[in-house]
């Protein structure tokens, strides 16, 4: 088990890291899909990735993720949160999901997101952490959790 997990805000030069790891922890959803054109998702990532509003995650000093979260006026969107295949099944996305859920509990607000109706592992662990399916669109999975909630 990782002893310490800490965030980092993005930089400019994450970007490659950013977009290699998207491809290791979300590539096979992906392709199921639509198919990975790696040309295609380097241009998505291009016109998404937003240095000092991403942040990378860091275990025991190393770069292992990155988790996206907007704090919108009413909620919290959390855009993403996605770990190398070497950090996956450690408890990292656990404990920063519960670190958010208490973000959540002080401000009153509720947490949404959305999984690819594919990535079964990534619905069902939002699930073990309380949220519950609030709707369906295209090939996503629609999330929430209240604020108030007990586990």
């Amino acid at each position: 088990m990782p002893s310490e997990i800490d965030l980092r805000p993005a930089a400019t030069a994450d970007s490659d890291f950013c977009f290699q790891l998207h491809r290791a922890a979300l590539g096979e959803h992906v392709a199921a899909i639509w198919g990975w054109d790696d040309e295609i998702q380097r241009r998505y990532h291009d016109r998404a990735f937003t240095p000092g509003q991403w942040q990378v995650i860091t275990v025991d000093g190393a770069d292992a993720g990155l988790l996206v979260v907007e704090y919108r006026p009413t909620e919290i969107y959390l855009g993403r949160i996605e770990l190398g295949p070497r950090c996956q099944n450690q408890g990292i996305g656990g404990r920063l999901l519960r670190w958010l859920i208490g973000v959540a509990a002080e401000r009153r607000q509720e947490i949404v997101l959305e999984v690819l109706a594919v990535n079964t592992r990534s619905h069902a662990f939002y699930l073990r952490h309380g949220f519950r399916e609030t709707g369906r669109r295209e090939r996503k999975i629609l999330l929430a959790r209240d604020p108030d909630q007990e586990d």
